[in-house]
């Protein structure tokens, strides 16, 4: 089996609603996303001949991410007033609204499927919110 990986960091504020600790609270963290992408074999022809997938690809695929997510403030749908969100959007503030609860573990999940997507062999995600902490999603 062949892996390459690669990392991109954003920074963003979230908070977790319903959490009973100091993540309640709005707050921010530098993410790093490090992504091990795999295969069995590696390509036969082309320009990418003896490559899993060109480096420059997966960085890009991955940068993107990290770069749409980058100094905004993100949160779960539902979970801010109407007036909370249009107070925050008049101060020019960037939010952004996700289906699910922001943490390391969901964001790994949905990083991996994004990727996926894309047609990235992707095998895992690890989504760091300190350098220390870190959530990991893999298909078995």
């Amino acid at each position: 089996m062949y892996y390459l990986k690669t990392s991109a960091a954003f920074d963003s504020a979230h908070f977790l609603s319903g959490y009973e600790g100091k993540c309640a609270n709005l707050h921010g963290h530098r993410w790093t996303i490090e992504v091990t992408a795999a295969k069995e074999t590696l390509q036969q022809e082309g320009t990418c001949r003896g490559m899993v997938i060109d480096f420059g690809d997966l960085k890009k695929a991955v940068r993107r991410i990290a770069d749409f997510f980058d100094h905004a403030t993100i949160y779960e749908e539902g979970t801010l007033k109407e007036n909370t969100i249009a107070a925050f959007q008049e101060e020019g503030f960037r939010l952004i609204a996700l289906p699910f609860r922001p943490t390391a573990e969901c964001f790994a999940k949905y990083f991996y499927e994004r990727l996926l997507e894309e047609g990235l062999p992707v095998q895992s995600v690890a989504v760091y919110e300190t350098p220390e902490n870190c959530a990991v999603y893999e298909v078995k």
